[in-house]
């Protein structure tokens, strides 16, 4: 494993910079990464997060909440003064960077598309503030919970249906962390297209015959429990093909993907013995 200061202080988009000082200011748009940041140390330099950056709530209850993923306000940002923001491709628009550029120095962009590359990501952020040992002992902790993983072979493989949405079903194409996080475990993503990353979903009998697990996270959806128990109503779907998931474990990359591992290690584990 690279250490975290021999990396490049290189973002998604190519961009590269210079080791922030102590007096960085960071504003954060990516509810999984401001919490990175404050596992590493960082809460007394994030100035600005989204309303959505909600862990851990006791620290996030200190950081300015400026908006949403999609929409911050950018006059009450520039009266915070920040010296990066830390954006990511999927969660914010490119029209917010564009706009941030204006006035912040260091507009930091990330994409995380599977697991292993949380260890670029801790090393960035560890790199980039002045957290260098902290991101390693994390990126140790990862490869830990990575090394973990029984090995799966085709015998152990189940096609899943992973829902981040209804009317319409929507659901996750194997180009998205998602889909790489599901297949740690044997989990491989059905109704993939290469040409939208989270496209829309017929639910028909053959679909219900073919899927072996319907996924049914908390995010960015949050599924109740009636709405499941209607969905295998109205399609005629076996409960035990039905799993209630934490959306945050499947999704959240950063320092959460560390549990995140471990969460599906063990749902995998109870579904090769129910199953």
């Amino acid at each position: 494993m690279a250490q975290a200061a021999e990396l490049p202080l290189e973002d998604d988009a190519g961009n590269r910079f210079e080791p922030a000082g102590p007096e960085a200011r960071i504003a954060c748009f990516v509810p999984s990464i401001t919490e990175l940041l404050i596992d590493l140390g960082l809460l007394d330099r994030l100035v600005a997060r989204t309303h959505y950056c909600i862990h851990p709530a006791e620290a996030v209850a200190r950081i300015e909440a400026i908006g949403g993923t999609k929409k911050v306000s950018l006059p009450k940002l520039e009266a915070l003064a920040p010296t990066h923001a830390v954006l990511n491709v999927d969660e914010n628009t490119v029209e917010m960077a564009e706009a941030m550029r204006e006035f912040v120095p260091n507009v930091v962009v990330t994409h995380p598309l599977v697991p292993d590359d949380n260890l670029r990501l801790y090393a960035l952020m560890g790199g980039l503030f002045g957290k260098a040992a902290e991101a390693e002992a994390l990126s140790r902790q990862f490869c830990r919970a990575r090394r973990a993983l029984p090995p799966v072979g085709p015998e152990g493989r189940r096609d899943v249906l992973y829902f981040i949405w209804k009317d319409p079903w929507m659901t996750v194409s194997r180009n998205t962390y998602i889909s790489a996080m599901l297949d740690t475990v044997g989990w491989r993503t059905t109704h993939h297209d290469p040409d939208v990353r989270y496209p829309t979903v017929e639910i028909a009998p053959d679909t219900v015959a073919a899927t072996d697990l319907f996924l049914f996270p908390t995010e960015p959806y949050e599924f109740a429990r009636a709405e499941i128990d209607a969905f295998l109503q109205e399609h005629d779907c076996p409960p035990e093909k039905a799993l209630a998931v934490d959306g945050e474990y499947c999704s959240w990359y950063g320092s959460r993907a560390v549990e995140g591992l471990r969460y599906l290690k063990d749902l995998a584990a109870n579904d090769r013995r129910t199953g």
